[in-house]
């Protein structure tokens, strides 16, 4: 099940790095910042796979510390997995590697995505850093549009079904 995060200044935190590493997790964050925003998780035919307003999100991350003198690089798994924070040892391999050359991590994910991060950069010198916070289990409903697009709805009203009770008790008032 999906977890509902918002995102955390850490700009600050980051700013005296020389290299940062934006680790991403390509399931949850996407789909938060689709639901904050209300824009579309998906809109295949303007942006592939790719969560747009999400992608402005990382832009956001990257533009500021770039300014001070930070280099930064982003990975992510890409591919939208079932298993979300369950990582292949292929992908960890891949992470490890990449890290390497950075000094500071930022894990955009919930905390089980920044503990799989600690768990792979446990023997480097790298400092790890969150970006987002954890707000709630998500409870939405997935919606489709034409063309292709994939949206999600936070929360969904259900309709009150009334009971007998309620019914008697609303009758009652209206006949006094």
């Amino acid at each position: 099940m999906p977890i509902y995060l918002e995102p955390k200044d850490i700009t600050t935190d980051l700013k005296d790095f020389h290299s940062v590493l934006i680790v991403c997790c390509p399931v949850c964050p996407p789909m938060s910042m689709a639901m904050q925003t209300k824009k579309p998780f998906i809109d295949l035919f303007k942006h592939g796979i790719k969560t747009k307003v999400f992608e402005d999100y990382i832009k956001s991350i990257k533009n500021p510390l770039e300014q001070h003198g930070v280099h930064t690089d982003v990975y992510t798994t890409r591919a939208p997995s079932p298993l979300m924070c369950l990582w292949t040892e292929g992908q960890r391999n891949k992470l490890l590697k990449r890290a390497k050359g950075h000094e500071a991590v930022l894990v955009v994910g919930c905390k089980s995505a920044i503990q799989v991060v600690k768990d792979i950069l446990n023997d480097t010198d790298c400092q790890i850093f969150s970006a987002m916070q954890m707000k709630a289990i998500a409870n939405a409903t997935m919606k489709f549009e034409f063309p292709m697009k994939v949206k999600f709805d936070m929360s969904p009203l259900k309709k009150k079904h009334k009971t007998s009770q309620q019914e008697d008790s609303s009758r009652g008032a209206k006949e006094n």
